[in-house]
């Protein structure tokens, strides 16, 4: 299989032409995942779709299994990821109900070892200088702008740990860094599916400004919201027109991404990991 993975907020499913849909349930060998996989046909390709937060947004931005949602979607065979999220802005250019295709991440969280499937006897080093697939982003760019959305090319996303939000000195801080949006949950999905050889790409969409621009009210659950529902009709349109132009055969760079990255000789892998990694590993076993 070859479908496409969607993670969004649970009223992106309700896109129009999604059919077939099925709930599935995956267990995985890192505990449970966000919630049931929702498969289904869009577009003429396979899809499934996960709730990052659960249905009924029950999971806070630090408890959520990366490792976890992200194995399951390898063992349902998608190869590529689209993310949606909402994150604020860090720059005036960037306003509420626009999008950025960023290309870059900042890790300001504290939860790096679970954003990983290796130790436990084996070693893997995978490249992340550019932790966004080109292609995959360039696809959903394309898409967006044939949308008539406000997209912006490119930029770095701030991964901050919440679940508050920032306080005006750090706000400031990113801001005069020249950094571009904030958010809470893209980093730990673009690092599991790199080192599950799927090229993921986000659509980051503009809620707020965050709280340095004292221009505008500082961010509150009910302005992401409101805003939210905004977007999603937008993510919805730009979904479906990407889908179709994504290939049907996985052959980007981001697809060999564990290629040169093992350093563990395959001889001393032990059994119990390579087990829990063999969705990852088929090819290299």
């Amino acid at each position: 299989m070859n479908r496409i993975g969607i993670i969004g907020g649970s009223g992106l499913y309700h896109i129009e032409g999604f059919t077939d849909q099925k709930w599935v349930k995956v267990k995985t060998p890192f505990g449970a995942p966000s919630d049931d996989f929702l498969a289904g046909t869009l577009a003429g390709r396979e899809v499934v779709f996960l709730p990052r937060h659960g249905r009924g947004h029950r999971i806070l931005p630090s408890e959520l299994n990366h490792r976890a949602n992200i194995w399951a979607m390898k063992k349902l065979g998608v190869n590529w990821i689209i993310s949606v999220s909402a994150v604020g802005s860090l720059q005036k250019k960037y306003r509420p109900g626009e999008i950025v295709l960023a290309d870059q991440f900042l890790d300001r969280t504290k939860q790096a070892i679970h954003h990983t499937f290796f130790g436990r006897g084996i070693v893997a080093h995978v490249a992340f200088a550019h932790p966004i697939c080109e292609n995959l982003r360039r696809i959903l760019l394309k898409s967006a702008r044939a949308e008539k959305a406000r997209a912006h090319d490119g930029g770095t996303y701030v991964n901050m740990e919440g679940p508050a939000f920032s306080t005006r000195a750090e706000s400031l801080a990113n801001h005069r860094a020249g950094l571009d949006v904030i958010g809470m949950t893209n980093l730990g999905e673009a690092k599991c599916a790199r080192e599950a050889e799927i090229a993921y790409a986000t659509l980051a969409m503009v809620t707020d400004y965050d709280c340095w621009n004292v221009a505008h009210d500082h961010v509150t659950v009910e302005m992401v919201n409101e805003c939210l529902h905004h977007n999603a009709a937008m993510a919805k349109r730009i979904i479906s027109r990407a889908i179709p132009q994504i290939p049907t055969t996985p052959d980007w760079p981001c697809h060999d991404a564990l290629k040169n990255a093992i350093m563990t000789e395959k001889k001393l892998w032990p059994a119990k990991t390579r087990k829990e990694l063999a969705p990852l590993l088929k090819k290299y076993l």
